[in-house]
């Protein structure tokens, strides 16, 4: 496509009125974004796998939250208490991978604030306990543990994993 042809079809097309990163930007963010970020099927993998997982696992949601399910091992920090109680409940040198409701919660990104404003290393899991209900991975409540079937449009029907 001629210099020419690609403006033209950036002023008409919406996914390229503004032009892509370059290379080295795109690398730098997305990069940044993986150390920033944590997938549900990753985390899952590897707290199924067994052992020590290397991080922790926080909900940072309130205590009806909590109770209605939440990850298996996962520690109770509401987001509001994390000034008062982290540095008690947690270890600084093991990193903390905080979760909330989902994707249209920022409670997860606010928790992760908290901690890193004291001195935690964190990473915020994607999707949240929405997500992590959907691909069908267990969870527990007061009344015990569940599995729910995995939502084909989130996870994979066939597969331990989306190969991605």
């Amino acid at each position: 496509m001629t210099p020419s042809a690609a403006g033209s079809v950036a002023a008409t097309n919406s996914v390229l009125r503004v032009p892509p990163a370059s290379p080295a930007a795109a690398t730098a963010y997305f990069g940044a974004s993986l150390a920033f970020h944590a997938d549900v099927s990753d985390v899952a993998g590897v707290l199924a796998a067994g052992g020590d997982p290397g991080f922790v696992v926080l909900d940072s949601r309130s205590t009806a939250s909590w109770d209605q399910g939440h990850v298996p091992g996962a520690v109770h920090l509401p987001t509001a208490l994390i000034a008062e109680q982290a540095e008690r409940l947690l270890d600084k040198s093991v990193p903390v991978v905080t979760y909330c409701w989902g994707p249209g919660c920022n409670g997860a990104t606010r928790a992760a604030l908290a901690l890193a404003e004291l001195g935690f290393q964190v990473k915020e899991m994607l999707g949240g306990f929405e997500y992590w209900v959907r691909e069908g991975f267990e969870f527990e409540t007061w009344q015990g543990r569940e599995r729910p079937a995995a939502d084909p449009l989130t996870a994979p029907v066939d597969a331990e994993d989306c190969g991605c």
